[in-house]
């Protein structure tokens, strides 16, 4: 047991350095599309949770599915509100 999760925590801390250096590589033209691409797979997220709460028989899948719906939620109107100000960026000033 202790060796899965080594092997599952050394897979999670390599991820979140891979994932530092491509997002930090992006330059800011592409950080709206890549925004949008990210609420989709967020609203994906959401749509799991939804069909997880649903069927849950016990409560610790409740609550799973219950946090996994508030993050994907918050990671989606963040993304929303952070798309919206980049765009306004790019609008016309009167």
């Amino acid at each position: 047991m202790s060796t899965l999760l080594i092997l599952l925590l050394t897979i999670f801390v390599l991820a979140i350095f891979i994932g530092w250096e491509v997002i930090t590589k992006v330059p800011p033209t592409l950080h709206t599309p890549l925004m949008s691409g990210s609420n989709a797979i967020s609203g994906i997220t959401i749509v799991g949770a939804l069909l997880s709460a649903t069927t849950a028989n016990d409560t610790l899948t409740n609550v799973l599915a219950f946090a996994a719906l508030v993050f994907a939620t918050i990671n989606v109107v963040g993304g929303f509100l952070v798309t919206h100000r980049m765009l306004a960026m790019f609008r016309k000033r009167n």
